[in-house]
């Protein structure tokens, strides 16, 4: 799957793409704000309900974002069991699970460019300071591009390997893996480079400037 969105015609998917993001940041300061595990397992459920029941969303599109990070989250959770307590740790887990599928529901109905335009607008104020609302925009753009792009190449490898019918695949994916991530990453650089990406656009002298405003009155 080249992209994270899944077109859809859900009451979630007409939903302004700043209201889903704002409903994500207050649902994360709510989470850490409270160590109760009824009331953390009752958002999953409300998440997971939302992106199945409402958003449509079929379950693999859930299970796909939750799949990498889910040895991170048994590590957690058998860190808080030696150091805190189960209770602890299946709070923490529960947390960072919940974070997790209500990121996919959001970047599943929402396209990379409303969340783009969303994200520019936040950081707008900060071209006083000199900062480019442009170029945060592509970041963002570039790294939600190239997630499922990587994780392509990825299965990719992957399956080449296992038809050569080659030991130890998984670590023998990470140097061509590497190899193919640089490759792009130079691509795309040389790319945005001929385009002028990096280009910091100059200033008008100040006398120049006034002369020209003089000759348009």
């Amino acid at each position: 799957m080249l992209s994270l969105y899944v077109p859809g015609a859900s009451p979630v998917h007409r939903a302004p793409a700043g209201l889903k993001l704002a409903v994500l940041a207050v649902l994360g300061v709510g989470l850490f704000a409270t160590g109760r595990l009824d009331l953390v397992a009752t958002a999953l459920l409300l998440v997971l309900a939302t992106g199945l029941l409402w958003a449509r969303l079929p379950f693999r599109a859930l299970t796909a974002q939750v799949r990498p990070v889910w040895i991170w989250l048994a590590a957690l959770f058998g860190f808080h069991l030696l150091v805190t307590g189960p209770l602890v740790g299946a709070v923490a887990v529960l947390r960072l699970l919940t974070l997790v599928v209500a990121a996919a529901v959001v970047t599943a109905t929402t396209r990379v460019t409303a969340l783009v335009a969303v994200i520019e607008w936040l950081t707008s104020p900060l071209r006083v300071f000199g900062v480019r609302p442009a170029r945060i925009g592509l970041v963002i753009a570039m790294t939600l591009r190239f997630i499922p792009l990587v994780a392509d190449r990825a299965a990719r490898i992957r399956e080449a390997q296992a038809a050569r019918g080659a030991d130890r695949v998984r670590l023998a994916m990470v140097v061509p893996l590497l190899v193919q991530v640089l490759r792009m990453a130079t691509t795309v650089g040389e790319a945005l480079d001929a385009r002028g990406a990096g280009d910091v656009p100059g200033r008008r002298p100040r006398r120049r400037a006034a002369a020209e405003n003089l000759g348009t009155t």
